[in-house]
């Protein structure tokens, strides 16, 4: 797309949400009679911005350029909202300049369902900062009993290094534990301004000096696949294959899921975990998804 169209693109955009808006919206006088078009006028989008009415015509027939600091008080007059604001400094090939607002991530019901029919599947769903958000039976019986974990606490990473089970559960933790370092570092690199992540990493550096040291080299990875042995205390030894599918609705919103070579002994453990799980949760002493 060449950088004429996009800054047609642009006009075009402005337009359609100065059209979608009244000056009712934000607090502006009606007038009287009848509007010509719809939704705000150029000279109320500019008298908002700050800016002259002239500038703001030219931004929106494409006859110029326009900073990322003007384009960030459009985007606060004309109320976009975060999936609006990307396109808009996009089409004017500019960064941002702000992280999107976190709002609480959610797992929705139809998520959980699948996390619940996937019962010889152990699968979790993890969000930002590798947070835990929700689990199925068997990962819990094959990982550690999350729901036990309180919400706050609840991280892939940190439990990786403060529960002392797991250097015993994974074949070769230290592989594991770097790798779930590097991973944590990509999400700092995304929200750099993110107060618990970096609560996450004062803590962690502080209590291990492993982590302190794996944070330290800088390493980055993403969560994608591979493979992980396990030395379960019940299950014996598991090797399985790992994936991640990343949620349409929100791309820090993942579902990590484990699986055995079809006919392999893992595949067969994975069943007879998946049965220990269920026997263990009649008798009241398995944990559910929270």
């Amino acid at each position: 797309m060449s950088g004429e169209t996009n800054q047609n693109e642009l006009g075009t955009f402005l337009k359609a949400r100065r059209a979608a808006l009244t000056p009712r919206d934000l607090g502006l006088p009606e007038g009287s009679g009848a509007r010509r078009v719809a939704g705000l006028r150029r000279e109320e989008v500019a008298q908002l911005a700050s800016i002259s009415t002239d500038y703001y015509t030219r931004i929106e027939q494409g006859r110029i350029g326009v900073s990322a600091p003007v384009l960030g008080i459009l985007a606060d007059v004309l109320r976009l909202d975060e999936d609006e604001r990307r396109y808009l400094f996009s089409l004017a090939g500019k960064p941002s300049g702000r992280a999107p607002r976190q709002t609480v991530q959610k797992v929705a019901p139809q998520l959980r369902r699948l996390l619940d029919d996937l019962v010889t599947t152990p699968a979790v769903v993890m969000g930002r900062r590798m947070d835990l958000l929700a689990w199925n039976r068997l990962a819990a019986a094959m990982i550690t009993d999350f729901g036990a974990v309180p919400a706050k606490q609840r991280n892939y990473v940190r439990i990786l290094f403060t529960d002392p089970a797991m250097r015993a559960l994974y074949a070769d933790w230290e592989s594991v534990a770097m790798t779930a370092v590097a991973q944590l570092r990509m999400e700092a690199a995304k929200y750099p301004d993110d107060p618990r992540l970096a609560g996450l990493v004062g803590e962690l550096s502080v209590q291990d000096a492993q982590f302190s040291q794996w944070w330290a080299a800088q390493n980055v990875a993403s969560l994608s696949t591979g493979t992980k042995t396990l030395i379960h205390p019940v299950a014996g030894e598991l090797v399985l294959d790992w994936d991640t599918l990343i949620e349409a609705s929100d791309a820090d919103r993942s579902l990590v899921i484990w699986t055995g070579a079809p006919g392999s002994p893992t595949h067969d453990a994975l069943r007879f975990l998946a049965s220990w799980a269920d026997d263990q949760a009649v008798e009241g002493l398995g944990s559910g998804v929270s």
